[in-house]
């Protein structure tokens, strides 16, 4: 009964991580279309792609969640200081740096 009742929870513990992992995904989703709007607004002509995972990878998981819900609810100044504000962390300069070498062929 003891090891069914183990299978059973870790079953369960599963498919809350399936769970986490699809809602983890959406917002990262949605995320990426806010900052990669930012991005093209503050830096007409850069490929925003690049820049944006960048942002999203510095970005904790709060974060992400505040700029995905302007995906929804629009882009405000605030949505755009906060990208402004991640993209300026070291591990987002770092990469961004690494990912502008590596476009120009380096």
């Amino acid at each position: 009964m003891r090891i069914l009742l183990a299978c059973l929870a870790l079953a369960t513990l599963g498919a809350c991580d399936a769970t986490n992992q699809v809602a983890d995904t959406l917002a990262r989703e949605r995320a990426k279309s806010v900052v990669n709007t930012v991005v093209a607004q503050r830096f007409p002509g850069l490929n925003a792609a690049p820049i944006t995972d960048c942002v999203i990878d510095a970005a904790s998981a709060g974060e992400i969640i505040q700029i995905a819900s302007a995906s929804v609810a629009g882009v405000t100044p605030e949505t755009t200081q906060q990208v402004i504000a991640i993209a300026q962390r070291p591990e987002a300069v770092q990469c961004i740096a690494q990912n502008s070498l590596t476009l120009l062929g380096g």
